[in-house]
């Protein structure tokens, strides 16, 4: 039950096609994985209704079906909600300070980014004071798929979302080295989570390597990604390795510094 729910009083002229929306967003958000006959039975609808739904619910990314069982699950767009359930969280705030000390013990230029269905947002950077840098992307996005801090961010999500969130299968080429197949993009992000850790070699302009990181809160959830960005003529397998321990602290630090999503 959620907070408050039962002190409720229903709408006096309520719309019945707006309420079983809005009941199925709560039930997948409570049960994580319904089939369509438990859908049928708690909307007290027949199949067809209950069937016509759910597809639009993956048709608009609120849903995926495992190909196997048939049940279903939230999909990528649950990530656009939590973003602005949690709105009272001034995340470049609380970053901010994390940021700074990211960039002096890196020396190269730190992102904060945001994760927007398929695209990342850069919502705050530190930018390297060395004359060879990468420049500040601030206010920009950037092909998630393409980026460090967008694989991590990415690789917080099953395949079967991962796959709702590219239907057409082909994803856009910014460099030669950008992933341009999906089976490709998901093999790496069981990469990703296996290391703990993005990795970004031109992939999305020439002569830029970076690493990256998710910000996963035990209650809030996906939050965002932090990543420090090379030129490539200054990468180094060591240095990458200096900068994921770097990035891993900082991660750390923004989680200790972010209080749960009740407020305490």
């Amino acid at each position: 039950m959620h907070p408050g729910a039962e002190d409720q009083v229903a709408p006096r002229y309520p719309l019945e096609s707006v309420d079983r929306t809005l009941m199925l967003l709560r039930r997948l958000a409570d049960r994580r994985e319904v089939s369509l006959a438990e859908v049928r039975e708690h909307l007290g609808v027949g199949q067809s209704t209950a069937h016509r739904l759910l597809a639009m619910f993956v048709y608009r990314g609120f849903a995926v079906q495992d190909p196997v069982s048939r049940r279903y699950r939230p999909g990528p767009a649950f990530a656009d909600l939590g973003r602005a359930a949690g709105a009272d969280l001034d995340l470049a705030g609380v970053v901010r300070p994390v940021l700074v000390s990211l960039a002096a013990e890196t020396g190269e230029t730190v992102h904060l980014g945001e994760l927007v269905r398929t695209d990342v947002r850069y919502v705050d950077v530190i930018e390297s004071v060395s004359t060879l840098r990468v420049a500040s992307r601030v206010g920009q996005t950037r092909d998630a798929h393409a980026t460090s801090v967008g694989k991590a961010m990415l690789a917080t999500r099953d395949d079967d979302a991962v796959r709702a969130a590219y239907p057409g299968g082909v994803l856009p080429a910014r460099t030669p080295r950008t992933l341009t197949d999906l089976d490709a993009l998901l093999a790496e992000l069981r990469r990703v989570r296996s290391r703990g850790y993005a990795r970004n070699r031109g992939e999305v302009e020439p002569g830029v390597c970076s690493v990256g990181v998710a910000i996963v809160h035990p209650d809030r959830g996906l939050l965002g990604g932090l990543s420090v960005a090379t030129p490539e003529a200054r990468w180094s397998t060591a240095l990458e390795r200096e900068h994921v321990a770097a990035l891993r602290t900082a991660v750390a630090a923004v989680l200790e510094a972010i209080p749960a999503a009740t407020g305490g």
